[in-house]
């Protein structure tokens, strides 16, 4: 197979449009900016339950049980009552 370079030894395969690159640049620039509105409002929104008087950070881990599989938060409660037990801290 014969492969094609350009005058910097560069195979052609490799070649970039400007005009592609900087789609794929700017798309990612945008997701970013919109991670940072996102980030900004929830932030925003545990800040106004917290003057609410919620406790946010419990609020927190509530948010994050519910992102996980229900059946290794009772497996882990389990282990975590086991241990409290062997410990005496029941």
């Amino acid at each position: 197979m014969d492969v094609t370079e350009n005058e910097n030894g560069i195979p052609d395969s490799y070649k970039v449009t400007a005009g592609e690159l900087r789609q794929f640049i700017e798309r990612f620039e945008r997701l970013d900016q919109e991670k940072k509105d996102i980030a900004e409002q929830q932030k925003e929104v545990m800040a106004e339950a917290k003057a609410r008087g919620y406790d946010t950070k419990v609020m927190r881990k509530v948010i994050a049980l519910r992102k996980r599989d229900k059946d290794d938060i009772a497996e882990e409660e389990a282990v975590l009552e086991m241990y409290k037990e062997a410990l005496g801290m029941s």
